[in-house]
């Protein structure tokens, strides 16, 4: 049985691409490290649009969380279709006040499982001739971000990646759709809701199930890349031919640098 598997499924922008995947019939397999919530929205799925779901409680930072995933797939016959590699971790803090363990983590999850994984299961959409692949990067992947240097660098390789992983594998029938969002509505920014409204009003935020929509759909089209909101588009579009040294300038003025002497 065909399925989509997600990773990160269980909150945020990969739970609503379990839905969006779900409202158009497809199986779903749900990974993340939050068993509860896995559960819940499984059950939730299910009942609500009829479709089968699977779910896989892992932490994806480990080094074979990938191999893991793919023996449990191979093992229950589970075919995956649809690969939507989503979870990831924002961490604001200078390299140098960055605990080795949770640089280890983000490198780990963002970059290592995501390559494995479609290395796995990219290999079996190959050998069919169809699949599709989606890979969650972000707007930082264009510019050098200070606070995020270990994030944004992740975003960087990820834009790489997916674009070179297009070239190898669309002329067996299988998309690979990178995806760049800007600030996402969630409560991983400490702003007040009032705040938050305002910037999603004025299109500095977007919401995760319009982010999710605009991305699904770019994939079963067959793009190879999309960057959500006007906003984020423009943002992208000025950091691809800023150069650094203006970054370097911005970064010296008072307000600026006593933010970045603290974190």
């Amino acid at each position: 049985m065909d399925y989509a598997l997600i990773t990160g499924a269980s909150s945020g922008i990969g739970r609503c691409y379990a839905e969006e995947l779900a409202q158009r019939g497809y199986n779903i397999i749900a990974v993340s490290n939050q068993q509860q919530p896995l559960i819940d929205m499984c059950g939730e799925l299910s009942s609500q649009y009829g479709i089968r779901t699977e779910y896989i409680y892992i932490n994806l930072a480990e080094r074979n969380a990938a191999q893991q995933i793919c023996d449990r797939c191979n093992s229950e016959g589970w075919i995956v279709d649809v690969l939507v590699c989503n979870a990831g971790m924002l961490l604001f803090s200078t390299l140098v006040q960055t605990s080795p363990d949770s640089l280890a983590t983000i490198i780990n999850l963002h970059c290592t499982t995501t390559t494995l994984l479609c290395r796995y299961f990219g290999e079996q959409m190959k050998q069919r001739g169809s699949g599709r692949i989606l890979i969650m990067s972000s707007s930082t992947a264009w510019l050098p971000y200070p606070t995020i240097s270990h994030y944004a660098a992740t975003k960087a390789y990820l834009k790489s990646f997916a674009s070179s992983l297009w070239y190898e594998l669309h002329r067996y029938g299988v998309s690979v759709t990178a995806v760049f969002p800007g600030a996402v509505d969630t409560p991983l920014y400490t702003l007040s809701p009032r705040l938050r409204r305002l910037f999603v009003t004025m299109g500095i935020m977007q919401r995760p199930e319009t982010i999710a929509r605009h991305a699904i759909r770019a994939m079963l089209r067959g793009r190879r890349r999309l960057v959500p909101g006007l906003f984020t588009k423009i943002v992208v579009g000025i950091c691809a031919i800023l150069p650094a040294r203006i970054l370097d300038i911005i970064i010296r003025i008072k307000p600026i640098k006593k933010i970045l002497e603290r974190v």
